[in-house]
C-alpha cells in the first residue's frame, strides 16, 4: 500500500482553530481514522485494535502542533482526549469571546488599498469564527 502524504500547516495557536480543525479531519476522514480522534468507537472494534488505531492519531495530530501547542497538549494519553483539549483551549465559546467577535464583525471595514476578494475572504472568516462558537446576530445587534 502506496503512503499517502498530506500538507498542511502545523497549528500555531494564531492561526484560525476551526479552519486547521477542518483539514486535520479530512487527513483524519482521508486515513479512516476520524472517528478514532472524536472518541466514536466502532461496536466490532476490540480494545486492542482501537488502541492501535489510537496510535495512529495521536502522532498525525501531534505532527501538526508547533512546539508551544504541543506542550499544552503532550500529557494527553489519548487522540480524543488531546482533540478535546485542543478545542477547549482554541474554539473557546465564552461571553467574552462572542463579544469579541462580534466586536470584529460590527467595526469591520474594508482597507483603501485592500482587494476586494480578501475583504471578502476576511469577511467569510469572521462570520465562520461566529458561526463556529455558535453565536447568533439579532436584528438589535
Amino acid at each position: 500500500m502506496a503512503a499517502t502524504r498530506f500538507d498542511t500547516d502545523k497549528f500555531n495557536g494564531v492561526i484560525n482553530f476551526n479552519l486547521w480543525q477542518v483539514w486535520m479531519m479530512t487527513i483524519l476522514v482521508q486515513t479512516n481514522l476520524k472517528n478514532v480522534a472524536t472518541g466514536k468507537k466502532h461496536e466490532n472494534l476490540d480494545k486492542t485494535e482501537w488502541e492501535e488505531f489510537d496510535e495512529k492519531v495521536m502522532p498525525a495530530i501531534q505532527l501538526c502542533l508547533v512546539n508551544r501547542v504541543l506542550q499544552k497538549v503532550l500529557m494527553d494519553k489519548t487522540s480524543s482526549v488531546l482533540w478535546k483539549r485542543l478545542e477547549t483551549l482554541y474554539a473557546i465559546k465564552s461571553l467574552a469571546n462572542h463579544l469579541v467577535l462580534k466586536q470584529r464583525l460590527f467595526t469591520f471595514r474594508m482597507n483603501e488599498c485592500e482587494l476586494l476578494r480578501d475583504h471578502i475572504s476576511q469577511f467569510i472568516t469572521i462570520l465562520n469564527n461566529l458561526s463556529n462558537v455558535e453565536v447568533k446576530i439579532d436584528y438589535e445587534d
